[in-house]
């Protein structure tokens, strides 16, 4: 979606809220745009690259919005492959993202009646996120603080206006944006930090979020504040309970038994967390959390050819949904622990990989 002050409809996608939609339909928002989603969705990158290239050599971007949403999607694509560098070129080819030349009201003759910025949100995120990807932590936090500033200044002005939908989306970017910071701020283990941007979160929000709430449970762990977390994962639980009715809750009981399990896994009670994991998986057997997560605990258990099962049966279940470097980091370190000849094996786990894998997968972590 881009920024313009008009009320506006998401348009459901699977890259991180990149490219939603202000128009009537994605073909509205630009030549070939729902080929483009559907080869995110495929992870083909490669692919969209070429789709680009083609689009721009042949001159199909006829309007300044067409050339902002097919640049998106190739600096997303350039950073799926790892080409920073290209991905980086391709962000400075712009100006200022708050310049007149992307404002709908600079061409009236194309817009009319519209206006604000015409600037998708996934290019502010992706020039948040590049400087992480090129191991510069510093810049990349001082972006992702001013695109927050940037996100809450738009949703208390869509407050102010009563734009009810408007400033609903305007939340869930918020949110996706704290969600980002918290990721990276883990990684550096500055879990003051943590706390405090999830207890504003928390302050700010209207309504009960189970997953941040969750969290802050996490965090607490991190912490050594067992009793804090076990309270978060109560509340979470609580709110459970209270939606016994719903049939549409299965991520959420899912949610509260990978709290409990990870409770029992600081306790090194390895056989209840492979407990509570079993229950998420046969409640839902694409939840690679609890998948991964009890592979993982009957490792430690020293059940490691239980542990490899669990992991090759879901990738060859479900690939689409299950492929990714965590879990297949995770397999090849079982293979290592539990076969002599684990080259081999890892040869042929990365022969079948390299046939169903999107173009992202980095086959490097298989370490052969």
């Amino acid at each position: 979606m881009d920024d313009s002050d008009q009320t506006q409809t998401e348009t459901p996608t699977r890259i991180t809220d990149p490219l939603t939609n202000a128009f009537g339909s994605l073909k509205d928002l630009a030549p070939e745009l729902d080929s483009l989603q559907e080869l995110a969705t495929r992870g083909s990158w490669r692919s969209i690259l070429d789709k680009v290239s083609r689009a721009r050599s042949l001159s199909l971007l006829t309007l300044p919005h067409h050339h902002l949403t097919y640049l998106a999607y190739n600096a997303l694509a350039l950073m799926k492959l790892r080409r920073f560098d290209d991905a980086a070129q391709e962000l400075d080819s712009l100006e200022d993202f708050n310049s007149s030349s992307y404002r709908y009201e600079s061409y009236p003759h194309a817009y009319p009646n519209r206006t604000g910025s015409m600037v998708p949100f996934s290019l502010r995120w992706l020039h948040a996120v590049l400087p992480f990807k090129m191991l510069n932590r510093q810049e990349g936090l001082d972006r992702f603080y001013l695109l927050l500033d940037f996100v809450r200044d738009k949703l208390r002005q869509k407050k102010d206006e009563k734009l009810d939908l408007s400033a609903s989306v305007w939340r869930k970017r918020e949110v996706f944006v704290v969600y980002s910071l918290i990721g990276y701020h883990l990684t550096g283990k500055e879990f003051g930090v943590c706390l405090n941007l999830v207890r504003e979160l928390l302050k700010n929000s209207d309504d009960f979020d189970p997953v941040l709430v969750s969290k802050l449970g996490y965090i607490q762990m991190q912490i050594g504040d067992l009793e804090g977390a076990s309270k978060s994962f109560n509340r979470v639980e609580e709110v459970l309970k209270s939606k016994e009715s719903d049939g549409s809750v299965v991520e959420l009981r899912n949610l509260v038994n990978r709290n409990k399990a990870l409770v029992y896994l600081i306790g090194k009670d390895y056989v209840s967390a492979v407990r509570e994991y079993e229950v998420c998986i046969e409640r839902d057997g694409n939840d690679v959390v609890a998948v991964n997560n009890k592979a993982l605990c009957l490792m430690y258990l020293r059940d490691l050819s239980d542990a490899i099962k669990v992991l090759e049966n879901a990738l060859e279940r479900a690939p689409t949904v299950m492929l990714n470097e965590t879990v297949v980091v995770n397999l090849c370190s079982m293979y290592e622990l539990a076969y002599v000849n684990h080259s081999d094996i890892k040869r042929t786990l990365s022969s079948w990989i390299s046939r169903v894998a999107p173009d992202d997968f980095d086959s490097s972590c298989m370490r052969i």
